[in-house]
This record gives structure tokens, sequence and C-alpha cells, in this order.
């Protein structure tokens, strides 16, 4: 069994605190991945052919999520991965559509 900290060089915290499961995450094909440690590498490697969540990352390379989120974090931070949430950010409400549909509810 390897030790958590081992991946991660010691690290304990991801420098980015944007990160959950569900985050998609993006390789960049052209970052070279000379110079990267053995784990960052792999983890490049299993990216580099399209669209995987941290989690599918995490289960697939039989990492904690934990540690997986302090590689993925090193990696968003030099370039080599580009990370998304999941899901549109929130956009604002139509107040005068919501009162509408409030105003049909209650003459029913």
């Amino acid at each position: 069994m390897v030790r958590p900290y081992t991946p991660t060089g010691g690290r304990a915290v991801p420098t980015r605190r944007t990160l959950d499961v569900a985050t998609l995450l993006i390789a960049d094909p052209n970052k070279p991945l000379a110079g990267l440690d053995a784990h960052s590498h792999r983890l490049m490697q299993h990216c580099l052919p399209g669209v995987l969540s941290l989690a599918e990352v995490s289960a697939d390379l039989q990492l904690p999520a934990a540690v997986t989120k302090v590689l993925v974090a090193s990696l968003v931070d030099s370039g080599h991965l580009l990370s998304r949430s999941p899901v549109p950010a929130a956009q604002q409400t139509d107040r005068h559509l919501l009162e509408r549909i409030l105003d049909a509810l209650e003459k029913l």
C-alpha cells in the first residue's frame, strides 16, 4: 500500500478549493509530460484521450479522491489540465416571468 503523502510529494491540501469529485478534467495534449513525477504523468496519460471527472480518474488510478485533488490542482496550476464545473453557472432569473407564473398559478 502506498501512503497518501507519497504520490503528492508530501502535500496534503490542494492549491484550489474549486475541485470536487464531479469536476471535469481536460488534458492539454500540447503540454510536454517530461519532468512530471510518476503519478502526475500517469494521471495525464489517463486524461489525454478525452474528458473525465475527477472521480473517474481517482477510481481508475486507485487513488483516494483527496490525493487525486492535490495532483489535479498541481496539474491545473501548471497548465497541463483544465478543470470545468459539470453544471453551468446559475443564471439570473427573470423576476417578471416568475411573477406572471405565480399569478397564473393563483388563478387556477
